[in-house]
C-alpha cells in the first residue's frame, strides 16, 4: 500500500493544490482527490497518513448520500475517469464546479478546542453568549453558529454573522447557517445511534445552478470532532477519532506551530491511521478496505 502524498495527472490541468486535496480540470466539472497529507495548526507535515485520502473520500461519499435529502452536494460520480491512475479508486470524486462562498461553516455543539480557550477568557465563544459554569466538553443548549474566514494559508480567522452578511448579503448568510446547524444535528443524532458523538465540525458551501449546495468533505475526521459517547466525560479533553490525537502529541513537542511541521514518529503515523479507520467503520457500519 502506497502513501500518496502528492498527484501529478498529466494532460489534466491543476486546478489546485490545498492542504489535503489535489484538484484538476475535467471538462466542465473538476477531479477532487484527497490526498494522505495531514494538515495540523495549518501546516502540513512531511509524512504521509496510511489510507487518509481513502477514509476522508469513503467517508464524504457516506455522508453525501445520507443527508442527500436535506442537501444538495457537488458529487457527479466516484467512478475513476478512464485512461488515469488505478491509484485515484477509492480517493477520488468528479464533482461540479461550484463558486465557492468565501466561509467556513462551523458548528459547535459542545465546548472544546479554541471554542473552551475563548468561553474561559470571555464566557463567549466567537463572540456568542453562553450560560456561566459550562466545562470542558460541555454539551451547549444548543448548537452555535461560529464562521471563520477561509485562508487560503496560514490561520482562519472567526468572524461575527454580521460580517458573514456583509461578505453575502443577508439572505445567503440566513440560509447557510440554517443548512450548517440543520445537518449538524441531522448527523449528530445519526452518529449518537453509531455510539459516537460529533462534537463540531465545519462544512463549505458553493453556489452552482442558482443554488446553495454542499461541496468539499462533508463529516469526515480531518473536519470534525468525533468522540466514543461510551468514554464521554465532562471536565476533561476526550479520546477521539480525529487528528486531535496528533495535536495533543505536538503539544508535548514544544513545536512552535510555525512551518516547517516537524516529523512525526512511526507510531503516532500508525496510530493516527488506525483512528481514521475506526472513525469510517463505527460511523458507516461497514469494514474499510484498504486502498
Amino acid at each position: 500500500m502506497d502513501v500518496i502524498t502528492k498527484t501529478e495527472l498529466p494532460g489534466l490541468k491543476l486546478h489546485s493544490r490545498g492542504k489535503v486535496r489535489d484538484t484538476y480540470e475535467l471538462g466542465g466539472n473538476l477531479l477532487m482527490i484527497a490526498t494522505d497529507r495531514l494538515s495540523a495548526f495549518d501546516c502540513v507535515f512531511p509524512e504521509g497518513i496510511p489510507n487518509k485520502g481513502a477514509v476522508l473520500t469513503q467517508l464524504s461519499l457516506f455522508w453525501f448520500d445520507y443527508l442527500k435529502s436535506h442537501v444538495k452536494n457537488h458529487l457527479v460520480t466516484d467512478t475513476v475517469p478512464e485512461g488515469l491512475p488505478a491509484y485515484l479508486k477509492g480517493r477520488s470524486m468528479t464533482v461540479v464546479k461550484a463558486k465557492p462562498l468565501p466561509v467556513e461553516c462551523v458548528v459547535r455543539g459542545y465546548l472544546a478546542g479554541s471554542g473552551l480557550k475563548d468561553y474561559n477568557a470571555t464566557g463567549r465563544v466567537c463572540g456568542i453568549p453562553l450560560p456561566p459554569g459550562l466545562k470542558n466538553s460541555s454539551k451547549l443548549p444548543e448548537p452555535i453558529f461560529t464562521p471563520s474566514t477561509k485562508a487560503v494559508s496560514g490561520h482562519d480567522q472567526n468572524i461575527s454573522f454580521e460580517e458573514v452578511e456583509k461578505l453575502m448579503g443577508a439572505e445567503k448568510a440566513a440560509k447557510i447557517k440554517e443548512l450548517s446547524i440543520g445537518i449538524y444535528k441531522k448527523a449528530s443524532e445519526y452518529a449518537q445511534t453509531r455510539g459516537i458523538m460529533l462534537a463540531d465540525t465545519k462544512f463549505e458551501f458553493g453556489e452552482y445552478d442558482g443554488e446553495i449546495i454542499l461541496i468539499d468533505e462533508v463529516l469526515t475526521p480531518d473536519s470534525s470532532r468525533y468522540w466514543p459517547a461510551d468514554k464521554y466525560e465532562v471536565g476533561k479533553n476526550q479520546p477521539s477519532f480525529d487528528k486531535q490525537y496528533v495535536r495533543d502529541y505536538l503539544e508535548t513537542t514544544g513545536w512552535d506551530k510555525t512551518p516547517p511541521a516537524p516529523h512525526l514518529p512511526a507510531e503516532i503515523i500508525a496510530n493516527t491511521s488506525k483512528k481514521y479507520i475506526e472513525a469510517y467503520e463505527k460511523i458507516t457500519g461497514k469494514k474499510f478496505g484498504a486502498l
